[in-house]
């Protein structure tokens, strides 16, 4: 029996940057201009986030994005965002940690029932604060914050919180769009916190910039519960792949523009530490 093959190994495309359009940019222009529709494997580093953890973006690149993806009938990238970190819901709950895992453990089944088809298996912020089990009632982020605050020196593998179960995600089916990301770590150091997240695969146009950015927000959610800022954010995707849009489709054209005149555009460059990064608390 002859069974499916990816193209041959090859060296990882690395994307390091202080902004987060300009590194998706270089994605999207990367796949692009590339012979095929995948990139295999991507690292995609991010910094550049301000006190609050923000994350810097072009408003022009990221407005030309949400167009397109109207036009092709996609989710916004806020939408896409809102399933790894609703946002909207931690400024409602006025950055009260108990009130916000409430308020969204109550409104969760609303946000499914909104989008069955894309929801019906949950959301990664949903697998993350209502997995169904484990300590904290399967509520995996206050369990993290928890023991980081409960004592010094605690071992830094105990800091990751997954979205995959073996136990759901195991499925025999032609196609499953949940979960592509599989888990999230968190590490303290002494620049600040750097998170990183691992995906099998990850859809660039379609979920690619949200996915970004709702985890620039997590992250910027777990630096102010450990009271650190947020240093870096790496992404570790097994296949970026370009699907459900052609490379040659016409509406293309703005989103390329707005992209290639970003890269084109200098940005001021992030003050790192003179100082080495060094982890924080004892080895794992």
């Amino acid at each position: 029996m002859s069974k499916s093959r990816t193209s041959a190994a090859r060296e990882p495309v690395v994307i390091s940057d202080s902004n987060l359009s300009r590194a998706w940019s270089h994605l999207l222009i990367e796949l692009l201009s590339g012979a095929g529709t995948e990139i295999a494997p991507l690292v995609l580093s991010l910094t550049g986030f301000d006190d609050d953890g923000v994350a810097s973006e072009d408003l022009a690149l990221r407005h030309a994005l949400d167009e397109l993806l109207v036009r092709k009938d996609r989710l916004s990238v806020e939408d896409v965002a809102f399933t790894i970190f609703p946002q909207r819901v931690w400024e409602i709950s006025r950055r009260d940690r108990a009130r916000f895992f409430k308020l969204y453990s109550a409104t969760f089944p609303r946000y499914r029932a909104m989008n069955r088809k894309a929801n019906g298996r949950g959301l990664y912020f949903e697998r993350m604060v209502m997995y169904g089990r484990g300590p904290c009632n399967g509520n995996q982020l206050e369990w993290i914050l928890s023991q980081y605050h409960a004592r010094p020196g605690v071992r830094r593998s105990m800091f990751q919180a997954t979205t995959f179960d073996p136990g759901r995600d195991h499925v025999a089916r032609a196609q499953l769009n949940f979960p592509c990301l599989q888990q999230v770590s968190f590490e303290p150091t002494t620049a600040g916190l750097v998170v990183n997240a691992f995906y099998a695969t990850q859809q660039v146009f379609d979920k690619g910039y949200g996915n970004y950015l709702g985890l620039a927000r997590l992250g910027a959610f777990m630096s102010h519960e450990m009271e650190m800022r947020l240093a870096r954010l790496n992404v570790m995707v097994g296949v970026a792949k370009l699907e459900r849009i052609t490379k040659s489709d016409p509406d293309f054209a703005p989103l390329v523009a707005a992209a290639e005149a970003l890269l084109q555009r200098p940005v001021r460059p992030l003050a790192l530490p003179a100082q080495p990064v060094q982890p924080v608390g004892a080895a794992s």
